[in-house]
């Protein structure tokens, strides 16, 4: 009876997580508020703007939708893994992921997100570099080189763990 208790509390805890994918749908409406105010800025000084400024004004706008998709991604994923199916009717739109993505994918997909993240930002790095110093661009290397190892070990371990418990 006490088991059977703690089970089904531990097992309603999992709503304790609703929230949270809700916050995220918040952010979302924050990076979306951001996205618009560079763009709007970037509009507003395009005649008078360097081709390099405009580059990496257009590249922030790119990292934003980044981020932005990633968010939308967790929370979707995170909450159909851990929380509830989401029930959508059938004339209703669905994404082509909606569903498929396990933790472990959802890790995996995360993992690249940042890697792709970190390469915008140290493109935009690159297209300053004569004002960065040497070992300060060097560190900046070094922490997109650690994203991109820990991707890929990360991948290499998921195959080796789970891939053979996959369906798709």
């Amino acid at each position: 009876m006490i088991e059977k208790f703690i089970e089904r509390t531990l097992f309603s805890s999992r709503w304790l997580l609703a929230p949270i994918y809700l916050g995220l749908s918040f952010a979302l409406i924050a990076l979306g508020i951001k996205f618009f105010q560079e763009l709007i800025h970037t509009f507003t000084i395009v005649i008078s703007m360097s081709e390099s400024d405009l580059v990496l004004s257009i590249l922030s706008l790119i990292d934003m939708s980044l981020v932005g998709s990633l968010i939308v991604m967790v929370m979707f994923s995170g909450y159909e893994n851990f929380v509830s199916k989401i029930d959508l009717d059938e004339g209703d739109e669905k994404l082509d992921w909606h569903g498929k993505l396990d933790a472990g994918t959802l890790k995996l997909k995360v993992a690249a997100s940042i890697v792709a993240i970190s390469s915008i930002h140290l493109l935009q790095k690159f297209m300053e570099v004569s004002q960065i110093p040497d070992n300060k661009l060097m560190w900046y290397v070094i922490i997109h080189m650690t994203f991109v190892v820990s991707a890929l070990l990360l991948a290499y371990l998921d195959k080796i763990a789970f891939a053979g418990h996959r369906t798709h």
